[in-house]
Order: C-alpha cells, then structure tokens, then sequence
C-alpha cells in the first residue's frame, strides 16, 4: 500500500516539458472532462468570486492561471465574469510549449485569453506583476520548499489574491481515481498521473505549513468535494 502520511516525491509523466503529441492532446481532453464532473472547476471559480465580489464593476483586473493547461479553466472563469459584468485581461501560462499551442487552438477568440509559455521560477516571470494567480491542480508538482519559495514570491507580485486549487491526499482519493482512470481513460498519462498526483498532493497540515513558512498568515482553507482543498489567500 502508498504512504499517504507524506508527499511523495515520485514524478509524473506531464512532469516533461517537452512532452507532445496525440497522448499529450488526449490527457488535456480528459483532465478537462475530469475537472468539469468531479467540480474542479467550480472551486477555482467560486475562489475568484470571493475574491472579486466587493469590488467596483468598473475594476480591471489582471489574472493569470499557471498550469492552464487546455484553457477551461480559463474559460469558465471568462464565462464567470462576464455574467458579473467584470472586466479582465486573462493569461494562461504553462511552461510546455505544446500545452500552450493547444490551449491556443482550442480557445475561441471570443474569449479574449492569452496564452504564454513561462517558467514560474524564471527572472522574467519575477518581474510580473498581478491581481490575482489561480493554480488548480498545478502546485503539487512541486515539493514543499519550491512552494515555500514561490508562495514568498507571490506576495510581492500579487495585490489581491491567490487561489490554489489542489488534491486532498487520501486513500479513497488514491484507489477511486486508479480504479476509474483504468476503466475509463484512453490516456497513458492520465493513468499513470493521476494517481500519482493524490501521493504528490496535500494533507490540510501541508498546506498550512507551507504557507506560513512564506510568510503568509492571511487564508482561508476548505474541503470540497471530490477531494480538493480550496485555499484562498488574500494580498490586500
């Protein structure tokens, strides 16, 4: 049986900058179909409502998602703000080229989103400045200290926000997506990432250690379901 006491340390096979092709383009149809049933998508969104509900409708914010993957989430929350009648400059940034040209060719113009291939931890992404950062299921690819070091970053470059999106490290999280990712899934990578991302993933103590190594004290941490924490850190 995995230890799910702490982090694994084992790395999956989106963990490759280079990978591509039509196992790349099969694993970002798939990860949008699994965030979109199990309510990935839900927490990021209902994140950036708490986070932008008491401004002014004239606000223009500035909002990047790291890890965006193929857009949905992007596009859930374009969808979101135009409903509220925000307006914002919305930016996807994944530091895989090939997951950047597919979020590119999958995203209508109508939705106004960039897309950009960056490192987190390079000088140029230091010198970005934000609104709010949202990373949903993005920051268990790193270890803890990356995290602690990131999230100490941020602080600089943030003024309103961060919402981290991520997996509940538990068993039934670990059996349930191995058991259904079998069955269903014709990619080889979700099969063999998805339940590595539960051992790479975090208990509530995890995070809360994390964040207060960055010096953050200002959060708010919930479970949602299906077995993702929701964590909204405020930068005003």
């Amino acid at each position: 049986m995995p230890d799910f006491s702490k982090r694994s340390s084992s790395h999956e096979i989106m963990d490759d900058l280079n990978i591509s092709g039509t196992d790349l383009d099969q694993a970002l149809r798939e990860l949008e179909i699994i965030n979109y049933l199990l309510g990935g998508n839900y927490v990021t969104i209902n994140g950036i409502d708490q986070l932008v509900h008491q401004a002014e409708t004239s606000k223009h914010f500035d909002i990047v998602d790291l890890g965006c993957g193929g857009g949905d989430i992007l596009i859930g929350i374009r969808k979101f703000l135009n409903k509220k009648k925000f307006k914002a400059k919305l930016t996807g940034i994944d530091a895989n080229e090939n997951v950047i040209n597919y979020a590119r060719a999958h995203t209508l113009p109508f939705y106004d989103i960039e897309y950009e291939r960056l490192d987190i931890f390079s000088e140029e992404f230091k010198s970005r400045r934000f609104d709010i950062v949202t990373g949903t299921l993005f920051f268990h690819h790193f270890t803890s200290d990356q995290l602690v070091e990131f999230f100490r970053q941020l602080r600089s470059q943030t003024s309103v926000g961060l919402i981290i999106n991520d997996i509940h490290r538990h068993w039934f999280a670990y059996y349930a997506i191995k058991w259904l990712t079998q069955l269903w899934s014709r990619s080889k990578m979700v099969r063999n990432d998805a339940p590595q991302s539960v051992l790479r993933a975090f208990r509530k103590k995890d995070l809360i250690d994390i964040l207060r190594q960055a010096g953050i004290s200002q959060f708010k941490i919930h479970w949602q379901w299906a077995f993702r924490w929701q964590v909204i850190v405020g930068f005003y």
